[in-house]
């Protein structure tokens, strides 16, 4: 896992790098700084959003939580998601409709959650390094907006130039895992 970690740091240094030397010799000073500003937050982002979803499945895992059921494969998952032609409920077809209502409410009541099990789920997306990540992104494009240094097609491109990294590195490492 470290490896991985090595390899996805090291491809996001040398590509920056390599889009400051590309952006330094072919473009002007509005597509350097908003193409820099769009993949530090950018990477930023990533790496936070990475961060909290570890500390989050790493909690889960301490705590034995299980949020799957792995009871049904795929294909039953897809064909009958809410389980009505289960062999193991019984179907009763004489039964009002009245009290098929009555007894499906009690069963969503049942399987609601409460507040405190959703905050606890909540929290890899509201944790602070996402937030401080996201905060920073909308800092810096309002900062280049404000100056008149953003340059729109060089900050999209930047922008998602470190999410298509990290699905190369991810996919690389299946690559190598699977030979």
């Amino acid at each position: 896992m470290p490896n991985r970690n090595r390899r996805l740091l090291i491809a996001l240094v040398a590509v920056d790098i390599l889009l400051l030397l590309l952006v330094v010799i072919f473009f002007d000073i509005k597509a350097l700084y908003s193409s820099q500003i769009a993949y530090v937050t950018a990477t930023l982002v990533m790496i936070a959003s990475l961060l909290s979803y570890k500390r989050m499945v790493n909690a889960r895992v301490a705590h034995n939580i299980i949020t799957t059921d792995d009871s049904k494969d795929v294909i039953d998952r897809l064909e009958d998601p809410y389980d009505l032609y289960s062999e193991d409920v019984p179907q009763d077809e004489e039964k009002a409709f009245a009290q098929v209502l009555k007894e499906e409410k009690q069963k969503l009541k049942e399987n609601r959650r409460s507040v405190f099990q959703t905050i606890k789920d909540t929290k890899a997306a509201l944790s602070v390094y996402r937030l401080g990540a996201y905060g920073l992104l909308i800092l810096g494009f309002m900062y280049l907006n404000r100056h008149g240094l953003l340059d729109i097609s060089s900050y999209i491109f930047s922008l998602g130039l470190p999410f298509v990294l990290l699905l190369a590195v991810l996919l690389t490492d299946k690559q190598t895992a699977i030979h």
